[in-house]
This record gives C-alpha cells, structure tokens and sequence, in this order.
C-alpha cells in the first residue's frame, strides 16, 4: 500500500531524490531498489509484523511480571492440561503455545519461504547471494561463539543452537519505538534475513530434536499433507475442508515424535505463490495475508506469554554472565550475530562481482545485523527442546535469551538512531507521490504520463503564482501603498 503526500520536493528541501538509475554494467547492486510489487509486499508484510511486534513485547513484560509477582498462579495455568489424552493430545498449556500455536507461526513462514523462492529475493539466485549468505553466518557463527564459551567454560553443548534465530517481530518492534524508518531495500533485507533464518531454524528442529519416532503416525502425516497438495492443486476451495486436514495432520506430525510445527511449515510450501493472469494475489498470497494477523497478533504473543515466564529472583540475571551455556547465548545473540550477517554481506561483495547501494553506507549493515540479533520467540523454543527435563537451566537459558535481545535491541537502537536523518530523508524520497498517482515518483520516472502529469502541475502552479504576482504589483502601485 503506498503512502501518499500532496507535496511537492520543492515544498520538501529536506528530501533529497534517491540516487537515479546508472547504465547497466556487469556489477550487482547490493541492497538496490525493489521492484513495486516487492515493495508493497515488504510494506504490507512488515506493518503487520510491526503491530504483531508491539503486542509481543507487551506479552513478554507480561510474562515476566506474571512469574515474578504470582509465580504460583503463572505455574499451575502454564501446567493445566487439557485436550483429548485418547489422541495423545493431552497437552499443557504452555505445550499447546509452543507445538500448537506455534505452528500457526511456521505456517506463515513456510508460506513466506515459498512466496521468496518463486516471487521474490530469493528467486533470483545473484540477487539471493547477499541474504542468504548473509542469514547463514549469521547462524553459523553464534553457534560457534556458543561452543567455543561452553567448550572453554566446561557447559554443556546441548545449547549450540539457541542463538542461531532471529525474531523479526521483536526487531520491527524496536523500530516501532525508536522511531526508524529504514529503507525499503534494508527493511527487505531484514525480512529476508529472518524467512532464511526460519527455514534453516526449521531444519534445525527437525534434524537435530528429534529422536523417538513413530513411522506409522509420520506415515499418516505424510498421507495427510498428500491430501492436502493435491485438494490445492485440483482446485478444491473451502477452509471448512483445509482447516481439518490440517489439523489432522499437525495431530499425526505431533504423535509421531517429529516437531508439530514441522506440518505448518510444510502446508506452507505446498500453497502456490505465483500470481496468474487476472488475480491481484495468489492464492499463497491471500491466505497469508488472512493468516499473518492471527500468527503476529495471537499466536506468537500467546506462545511467550507462557514461554518468557522466566523466573529473575535470587542471582538469576548475575547467573547468566558466569554459567558458561547462557553466558554462550548472550554472546551468540550479541556478537555472533552481528559479525556473522555483517561478515557474510561484506564476504559477497569481496568475492562477487558486486557493490553496496550508492545511497547505503557498511555502517547501516552493520546497523542491521546488530538488531538481527534479537532471537526471542524461536531462541526460547529451541532452549527449551535443548534442555527439556531441566528446569533451572531452561529457566536460566530463556533469561540469557530476554537479556541478549535486549542488548542488542539497545546497540541497535543506538547505531540507528545516529542514521536517523539520512533514513528518513531516503524513506520520504521513496514515498514520495507528488502526482497522487498512488506510485511513488522513484517508480515513474520512466513514464511519460508522469511527466505529463507533473508538468500539468506545475503549470497550475505558474499560473496561481502570476496571478498572485499581477495582484502585488497591482496593490504596490496604489499611491497610499507602502514603499
């Protein structure tokens, strides 16, 4: 959705146009402008995300408050179970947040995934370089940061990949607060960074978090999303017949010992992403677009509001700088993170035939790979599948989770700020809609009826202005005028 302004850059001096296209030549843009469709994805994709974003944070203090005034009201309502035990779905409370709410979340990120690789930044695999190069340092180097603090502090290694995810709900919700209106090319490379980060803390799950499993339910599942692919590929509409397929096959995914939220990633990627003649938004599209808001809204607000319940009492916070498992999180959020995506970009552009965006600066990477590393909602699933059975060292690795985003929310936020000018007058330029065409004018410069229409503009301006000039003069030339 495009953001429109009656105004003119004349009426705007502070906003500077956003560098013009140079000729083609055989060096990539990095972090370059998007095509308009990508864009008002990205816009409409984040400002859900951004709302969703806000009433997470509001579900963590939460959370923390809950646990820490009323324990043991927090406790027995995390523990009620429910559901029915006949199908081994006699769950708690904070299990149904985590396998079934959650999947809700990994359904719109199986969904995402599919719509990058067919649609979007990913689809092209020069253009993917930078993101996807970008997102797998950015998870390999925290886990090594991890292991290296556990290896030479004598913890354990269970914990490897708990810092290894961003949470690009959180992250938009510290821009929320700070105030930053990033670009559309580093918001996108934020979205971007996080639906890679997902898939890869998907295969992480699955891989690495598994170990009993019951082939007869994982077959079942399997017939299910069978099912399912083909209803979606003959046509069949009716969310009265997806809705209890899919919760069938989350039912068999989650008996079968593999992660539940594994099924909503997989319906995701069966759901077509590519818009055919005559549809403003594919199928994956629209259903996304219902989806996200309960995802961002409900879910993920749900899932920490019974997961970020983490108890501070005692020497719990000192604890976590001296255990060397939560001290190996910290530092994996902190630093790995932000060495690891800045690394990786800087790696592209060394060994690539490609350069940075001329409007851009390394500074504000660097920027953004320190907001990337806040990793709260899937940082606190995996610890709690690192350490399951161990209470005290879950609460403890949830604490250095809430501890690590909120430094790097902080440093983020600092490095941002001190962009702040140069962002807004980059935002503002790429808005900006002198026409009313409801197309930003970086997008119509090659359009004669821009131009046309511009003109007609600014000719109706001349006129009201030597109309305004003929009545001055007129009112000068009176003998009782002042001089």
């Amino acid at each position: 959705m495009c953001i429109r302004h009656a105004t003119t850059a004349a009426t705007h001096p502070e906003v500077s146009p956003v560098t013009p296209p140079v000729p083609p030549s055989d060096r990539r843009t990095l972090l370059g402008r998007l095509p308009l469709p990508e864009r008002n994805y990205v816009a409409e994709a984040l400002r859900t995300e951004t709302v969703g974003g806000v009433i997470l944070l509001v579900a963590a203090v939460t959370a923390l408050i809950w646990a820490n005034s009323f324990g043991s009201s927090y406790a027995s309502v995390s523990r009620f179970h429910f559901g029915p035990e006949a199908l081994g779905l006699h769950l708690s409370v904070s299990h149904w947040a985590a396998d079934g709410l959650l999947a809700v979340f990994f359904f719109v990120a199986g969904v995402e995934l599919k719509r990058e690789l067919v649609a979007g930044e990913l689809r092209d695999s020069r253009a993917a370089a930078l993101p996807v190069a970008a997102a797998l340092c950015g998870m390999a180097v925290p886990a090594v940061v991890y292991t290296l603090t556990a290896l030479l502090g004598g913890g354990s290694l269970a914990g490897w990949a708990v810092p290894t995810a961003t949470d690009i709900a959180f992250a938009l919700a510290v821009l929320a607060v700070i105030g930053t209106s990033l670009p559309a090319a580093l918001r996108a490379f934020l979205l971007t960074l996080a639906v890679v980060d997902d898939l890869f803390a998907i295969l992480i799950i699955a891989v690495f978090f598994t170990e009993n499993i019951d082939f007869l339910a994982l077959g079942g599942a399997f017939a299910g999303l069978v099912v399912f692919y083909v209803l979606l590929r003959t046509g069949v509409r009716g969310w009265y017949v997806y809705l209890p397929l899919a919760l069938v096959v989350w039912g068999l995914m989650y008996n079968s010992g593999v992660h539940a939220t594994i099924a909503g990633v997989a319906m995701g990627l069966m759901l077509r992403c590519t818009r055919r003649e005559g549809e403003e938004r594919s199928p994956g599209e629209h259903i996304e677009h219902l989806v996200r808001p309960l995802s961002a809204g409900v879910a993920v607000p749900l899932f920490a509001l019974f997961s970020a319940g983490v108890t501070l009492k005692g020497d719990a916070l000192a604890g976590v700088f001296t255990r060397p498992e939560t001290l190996g999180v910290v530092l994996g959020l902190v630093v790995g993170k932000t060495v690891g995506i800045f690394g990786g970009a800087w790696l592209v552009t060394r060994f690539t035939r490609a350069e940075l965006n001329k409007d851009l600066a390394w500074a504000d990477v660097f920027a953004v790979a320190t907001l990337a590393g806040i990793g709260f909602t899937v940082s606190l699933l995996i610890g709690e599948l690192a350490f399951t059975g161990d209470e005290s060292m879950i609460n403890d690795v949830k604490a250095a989770v809430l501890i690590g985003s909120l430094i790097a929310a902080v440093l983020s936020g600092v490095l941002l700020k001190l962009r702040v000018r140069r962002y807004r007058t980059l935002y503002e330029a790429e808005e900006l809609d002198a026409d009313e065409s409801g197309v930003p004018d970086v997008y119509e410069q090659d359009d004669p009826e821009y131009h046309l229409r511009m003109a007609a503009i600014h000719e109706r301006k001349a006129a009201e202005h030597r109309r305004l000039a003929e009545r001055a003069g007129a009112a000068s030339s009176k003998p009782d005028s002042p001089a």
